[in-house]
């Protein structure tokens, strides 16, 4: 008798099916890591070399320092999100390790004494922006986590916003009210810290209400209108932001939180009637308040008119000449750049005076690496702004897209501000480049910003867990001849 095949349907295999995603990409970021030490290390040594004809002295201290931050984050980022977007890490550490080496360049400047320790402390605060990266991946698990938190967000925002304007703890640094003084750290900008906050409280908030918002009442000049009653969240993110622009002088924070909420409402609804609306909205808001604020009358006036001269007495200060005069000097630190620069540490942009390395760091780049350098730098910004809207693409939920969308969004905003207030495309505004320029607020805050992205991108990356094995799965038997 021969063998025969008890079973007429096709072989099936128990094996277990392999987990099926994107593959971890550590090794990719750990390559992309190296370049951006050795990139800031390279110009670190060409800073020194055409300032003093010699290397200098802290070169080995400054790339031991930038390689273990860019360690430590790497390993945490290995460790506690191994599937998380490669290029977001190497992005930030390169930013931040350019912005060290041209603040220690503006900190040889004699015409800058007083400024002479700006690098170190700025690395100081680049370690403690890296702890709070940490700090955010061991033990946010899970970014729907903050969901539950909506409102709280908001209530914890609103009270960072207010607390500028306490006396006795607020700092009127030059107009702006934006600032609390910590005794013996300085000064400190809880905007910063309050985007962050204000983005999970419009990602919670857009996530319930999207279906409403996203109803029209009407259709008028191709646009749908919303119905009235949906007009109400946005009225009250409109009122803050003007409320922020009036109080505290500040309109980069206040374009800065509505520009992120219609972005964000605009995601949600799919709605263009939301951005025509938001853009009316605003315009009518910061016409109205420069009305009657002499501070943003100063910044409006020296943007139309940098070289004109005028003097408007706040405090002591005389608040317009400043202004018009640094916009006017970065305006000619761009033009003598040309297209590929002076080249590192000869150039003149420390004649703008205290705000060299804060507010118009853009213009050092504009004068010594010339617009090829100011384009690079803006790809570099354009790039994390772009991996930030792919991981809301990749989001699985609706709460970790808009989360995303919004953090990328305001971070695009914040550089939109500030290099066009730089560059003259509009009036300045006050607020730091993320990562480059001077500041521990931002720095700080910008880097849990993109540990709260990595957090996102590893959950959306994550490959789904393997199905387990049918047991009853038909199994082909043999029957062997007795």
């Amino acid at each position: 008798m021969s063998g025969t095949n008890t079973s007429h349907s096709p072989q099936h295999h128990t094996s277990t099916i392999g987990a099926i995603g994107a593959p971890s990409r550590r090794n990719t970021e750990l390559a992309l890591l190296v370049f951006a030490v050795v990139i800031p290390v390279f110009a670190y040594a060409n800073v020194g070399l055409a300032i003093n004809d010699s290397v200098p002295p802290g070169l080995l201290s400054y790339g031991l320092g930038l390689g273990l931050l860019a360690g430590v984050g790497h390993l945490v980022v290995r460790k506690f999100a191994p599937y998380a977007d490669p290029l977001m890490l190497p992005l930030a550490t390169l930013l931040n390790g350019i912005g060290l080496v041209v603040i220690w360049r503006l900190d040889q400047s004699k015409r800058l004494s007083n400024y002479a320790d700006a690098a170190p402390r700025q690395l100081l605060y680049s370690a403690l922006g890296v702890t709070l990266l940490a700090v955010v991946l061991v033990f946010l698990k899970d970014h729907r986590v903050l969901q539950r938190y909506t409102y709280i967000s908001m209530a914890g925002a609103l009270f960072l916003l207010i607390l500028p304007l306490v006396p006795g703890l607020g700092a009127n640094i030059y107009g702006a009210k934006i600032w609390i003084k910590i005794p013996g750290l300085g000064t400190l900008q809880p905007g910063e810290f309050a985007k962050i906050i204000l983005a999970v409280f419009f990602a919670g908030y857009l996530m319930v209400k999207r279906d409403a918002l996203a109803l029209a009442s009407r259709r008028f000049m191709g646009l749908y209108l919303p119905r009235g009653r949906d007009l109400g969240p946005i009225l009250v993110v409109w009122v803050i932001s003007i409320l922020i622009l009036v109080f505290e002088t500040d309109l980069g924070t206040s374009l800065l939180f509505f520009g992120m909420f219609v972005i964000m409402l605009y995601v949600a609804t799919e709605r263009t009637s939301w951005i025509v609306f938001g853009l009316l909205m605003s315009a009518v808001g910061a016409v109205s308040v420069a009305s009657f604020e002499p501070h943003i009358q100063t910044r409006v006036q020296a943007w139309l008119d940098p070289a004109r001269e005028f003097k408007l007495s706040r405090s002591g200060i005389q608040d317009g000449v400043v202004h018009s005069e640094q916009a006017m000097q970065a305006l000619w630190a761009f033009g003598s750049g040309g297209t590929l620069g002076t080249g590192l540490g000869q150039g003149n942009s420390d004649l703008i005076g205290f705000a060299a390395n804060s507010d118009f760091i853009l213009a050092t780049f504009g004068e010594e690496l010339g617009l090829a350098g100011v384009m690079a730098i803006l790809l570099l910004y354009g790039l994390i702004v772009e991996r930030g809207v792919r991981t809301a693409l990749a989001a699985r939920d609706p709460f970790g897209k808009l989360l995303a969308i919004g953090l990328s969004g305001a971070f695009g905003l914040q550089v939109f501000v500030v290099a066009g207030g730089v560059m003259g495309l509009i009036p300045l505004t006050g607020m730091t480049l993320p990562f480059v320029a001077y500041g521990g607020s931002s720095v700080i805050a910008n880097w849990a910003l993109i540990g709260i992205l990595l957090r996102i991108s590893d959950t959306a990356r994550r490959p789904a867990p393997a199905p387990a094995g049918d047991p009853d799965a038909e199994m082909t038997q043999v029957v062997r001849p007795s």
